[in-house]
């Protein structure tokens, strides 16, 4: 039988000082733990991600990291505030309104970029307990 310890999200860098900058200034995060390579662990409530040098670039087309926040317009505000940029999307089943979403469970959703080009994921979820049926 396998066993696994943990798993972390893994985000690549081209430049890792200006991917720590944005983290650590605009996002807040301090780090938990460094490497000898230069890469960076970041932990967010129970969680933690890695940041690491990388020569590859970030495709930025999808989701590299998600993020669950109690209140997804605040955090966003606060973001932009910060000088973060939300991404838009206009599709016909999925049509963000300021940078949020409004998902069919009655969750919401927000993406942004960081310095690197990978694509992160905040969400405010709804309980499943709660969902509407």
């Amino acid at each position: 039988m396998l066993k696994f310890n943990r798993a972390m999200a893994t985000i690549p860098t081209q430049d890792i000082k200006r991917a720590r900058q944005f983290y650590e200034q605009k996002l807040g995060l301090t780090p938990r733990e460094e490497g000898q390579d230069g890469s960076v662990e970041y932990q967010t409530g129970d969680t933690t991600f890695l940041l690491f040098p990388s020569m590859g670039k970030a495709s930025g087309d999808h989701t590299q990291l998600g993020l669950d926040v109690e209140d997804i317009k605040a955090t966003a505000d606060e973001l932009k505030s910060r000088g973060v940029t939300l991404e838009e999307y206009d599709y016909p089943d999925f049509k963000t309104n300021h940078g949020i979403v409004d998902l069919p469970d009655g969750s919401q959703g927000a993406w942004f970029k960081d310095t690197e080009g990978n694509l992160i994921a905040l969400a405010q979820r709804v309980p499943a307990t709660t969902r509407a049926r």
